[in-house]
Parts: C-alpha cells; sequence; structure tokens
C-alpha cells in the first residue's frame, strides 16, 4: 500500500513563487525545530527527513522547475530520493549538521593515549616444559623521559602560555549556513589544545616527553606451557601519551622439536624403529 507524498511547498509552507531566500528561510525555521536532538516528540525525526527532502528539490533550480511540471514523479528518479539519499548515509543527526558546517566534531589531539604493545618470542626446550623455567627477555622500549618525568620541559623551566589561543586551547571559527551564523571549536593548532607551548624542551628527549630505553625482564613460563601461547604482561609495553596508560607486553612461547620425543597434548611420544622378526617375535 502507497500513501501521497504531501506537497514540497506545503511541507515547508512557502508559495509556489516562494524566492529562493524564502525557501532558505523556511528551511532552516523547520529544520531547528523538527531537529531530533532538539525535539524528542514522536515523529519528528521522520518530519524532519521529509522537509529536507523538499528543500533538496526546491532549492536546486533544475529540480524544482521539474517538480513544478511533473510533481514527484518528475523528481523521483534524480531528485528528492537521490538528492536526500545523502543524509540517510550519515552515521547520525549530528553528521548532518557537519556536512552544513564544514565539520562541527571537536577533536582533542593532546588526550591521553594508551601506549603501544610490543611483541617477543622466546625458544625453550621440550624439557623445560615440563618443569616451567624463568626466561631473561631484553627489549627496547619507549619510556617516560626520566629526566622531565613526561613534561617536555627542561628541568626548572615552566610552559608559556599560547598566545595564539590566549591559553584556551581551542579555537572559534564562525562559519554561515542555512541555519544561519555557526561558531566551530577546534583545537589550537600551535599547542594542540594544550593551551601552553614548552619555550625550553627537555634535551633528554628533545621535548616529546618519551625516550627509548632497554629494559631487562624475567618472564616466568608455566609447566606444561605448549607450542604457540602467549603470555601477557600488563603494563610492559610502551609508554603511553600525554598520560595515557601504558601498554601490554605479548611473550609468545616457541617449544623445539626434540630430537627423539615429540608432544601430543600432555603426552609425550617416542617413535621405537623394530625389524619384521622383532614385530614378530617380540623383542626388549
Amino acid at each position: 500500500m502507497t500513501t501521497s507524498k504531501q506537497d514540497y511547498y506545503d511541507l515547508l509552507g512557502v508559495r509556489r513563487n516562494a524566492s529562493d531566500e524564502d525557501i532558505k528561510r523556511a528551511f532552516r525555521k523547520l529544520a531547528m525545530e523538527y531537529h531530533p536532538d532538539r525535539n524528542k516528540r514522536e515523529g519528528a525525526a521522520e518530519k524532519f527527513k521529509e522537509i529536507n527532502e523538499a528543500y533538496q528539490v526546491l532549492s536546486d533550480s533544475q529540480k524544482r522547475s521539474a517538480y513544478d511540471r511533473y510533481g514527484h514523479a518528475g523528481v523521483s528518479g534524480n531528485g528528492g530520493a537521490r538528492g536526500f539519499e545523502g543524509f540517510d548515509n550519515f552515521s547520525g543527526f549530528g553528521d548532518i549538521f557537519d556536512a552544513f558546517f564544514g565539520g562541527a566534531t571537536r577533536t582533542r589531539p593532546n588526550a591521553p593515549r594508551r601506549g603501544a604493545d610490543l611483541k617477543y618470542a622466546i625458544t625453550i626446550d621440550l624439557e623445560e616444559t615440563a618443569l616451567g623455567v624463568e626466561k631473561e627477555v631484553i627489549l627496547e622500549r619507549i619510556e617516560t623521559c626520566r629526566a622531565c618525568n613526561g613534561s617536555r620541559s627542561a628541568p626548572g623551566s615552566v610552559p608559556s602560555m599560547c598566545v595564539n589561543c590566549n591559553g584556551t586551547g581551542e579555537l572559534r571559527r564562525a562559519h554561515d549556513s542555512v541555519f544561519g551564523q555557526f561558531v566551530q571549536v577546534v583545537p589550537c593548532t600551535v599547542c594542540r589544545g594544550e593551551g601552553q607551548t614548552i619555550t625550553d624542551p627537555c634535551d633528554t628527549c628533545r621535548g616529546s616527553g618519551r625516550e627509548r630505553r632497554t629494559r631487562t625482564l624475567e618472564v616466568a613460563i608455566p609447566a606444561g606451557v605448549e607450542d604457540g601461547v602467549q603470555i601477557r604482561l600488563r603494563g610492559e609495553g610502551e609508554a603511553g601519551h600525554n598520560g595515557g596508560s601504558p601498554g601490554d607486553l605479548y611473550v609468545l612461547i616457541r617449544v623445539k622439536p626434540h630430537s627423539v620425543f615429540r608432544r601430543e597434548g600432555n603426552n609425550i611420544l617416542y617413535t621405537l624403529p623394530i625389524n619384521m622378526a622383532q614385530a614378530a617375535l617380540g623383542a626388549k
């Protein structure tokens, strides 16, 4: 069962001879009223889609001309449906505003980030799997700088307030859109959202707050471990960024093939070659 679509002009509440400015003004008013982020009433989301579809057609001179001559049939193949299709592909209604305003999502480049995980492989003998063993691991990893303790500034120095954003860490940019003027808040490009700049960077880490160091760790390998098992050492990966937690170290266990025995699960197998006579008569 099909239902007739409402007239696009009626949806926007404008006359058929309305100017482009009248159509834009009507759409802006209705969009603000029915946007689901503002209007939680049932049917508001569907109404918002309908007025967007109407605006996509009536704001385009060619689509509007086809609609005026043939109605919905004139734009069903190349106008309203396809023009509105882009909105259905958005992940949420907030993305619609991003499309109009050039992207309004605030990012935090200085937010804490977890450090990278590390991987290391250890090879052990079959005999060592029986009782378990401790193995020494020597690895290079990125750690928090000991000289500046991750602050990136030389010991005794103090960061300066960023003059580009006056210490706020944010910049405001005005955009004109069909909804009126929109102010977009973005992280400062000079201080990367921190509100301060490093005037005297740490010599040890060159202002990065992290340094590469060699570490020796003891890894306890449990008895009965099988080839291909990974042991996870929490917090033994690389240091995080901006105060983020460190990553983990994954140790891959490889069991060296034995010259005589082989293992299947918890069983140790041995292949004993014999001749036909021994097979027939038995032997020791």
